[in-house]
């Protein structure tokens, strides 16, 4: 199967002397992988960092093997941010995140989309609120989506967080991802945004898949406790 398309780098490793075999989540195609050959040359490696968004070219003679991969640089993701660890982190988590939930070979145009809004707007100060934000748009995308009852929103007035029932567990869930106003939020708010979304993929998604969670993203929780 011959194709072209862009997507974003979400994964990488070693494949014989000279190639790497490269995870990309495409916009038509989905998460799907490819062989790279001469990816480990400076000047093929330097452009597909992790969440780089390039242009693909790939080829196959057998559609039950994987193919080939040639690329493009459209635009550099994480070179913009290497004196930033904490957005180095959040990249990171995000392209493990994907990588760990995203279905092979199926298109998810939904989920990116919303990671296009999210890096289009990474540079901006609540990069933060807008990541926890995909985060939970990603859970609602795969079909694990969930309804805040309004009541519940309304009691506790003077807490930051609520207390919701979701398949009969129970979490605590920042207001703000629910008004998505993050004009006022502060690590604490961050922290338990990051900890509800997690027990909720662990409970969700990981836990029932036999799957483990991530480190780069608890690698990231733990930035903001």
């Amino acid at each position: 199967m011959n194709w072209e398309d862009e997507g974003f780098v979400i994964g990488k490793r070693r494949f014989r002397e000279n190639a790497i075999i490269l995870d990309v989540f495409t916009c038509k195609f989905g998460k799907t992988s490819g062989i790279v050959y001469g990816g480990t040359s400076r000047k093929v490696r330097n452009h597909l960092q992790l969440m780089n968004k390039i242009y693909l070219v790939h080829t196959s003679k057998n559609e039950n093997k994987i193919g080939y991969f040639k690329t493009e640089l459209i635009k550099p993701i994480s070179p913009v941010y290497f004196d930033n660890k904490n957005k180095i982190l959040c990249l990171n988590s995000l392209s493990s995140i994907l990588k760990s939930t995203l279905p092979e070979n199926q298109a998810q145009k939904k989920i990116y989309t919303s990671l296009c809004y999210l890096l289009d707007n990474f540079s901006k100060d609540n990069w933060m609120s807008l990541y926890l934000n995909w985060e939970v748009e990603l859970i609602q995308y795969l079909g694990f989506g969930f309804n805040v009852n309004k009541a519940d929103t309304e009691k506790d007035l003077n807490e930051n967080t609520i207390t919701i029932n979701i398949d009969n567990v129970t979490y605590k869930m920042p207001k703000f991802l629910i008004s998505k106003n993050s004009e006022k939020i502060n690590n604490s708010d961050i922290y338990n945004g990051l900890n509800f979304v997690r027990n909720l993929l662990e409970n969700k998604f990981f836990n029932p898949n036999n799957l483990r969670f991530p480190y780069s993203r608890k690698l990231l929780e733990k930035k903001f406790i």
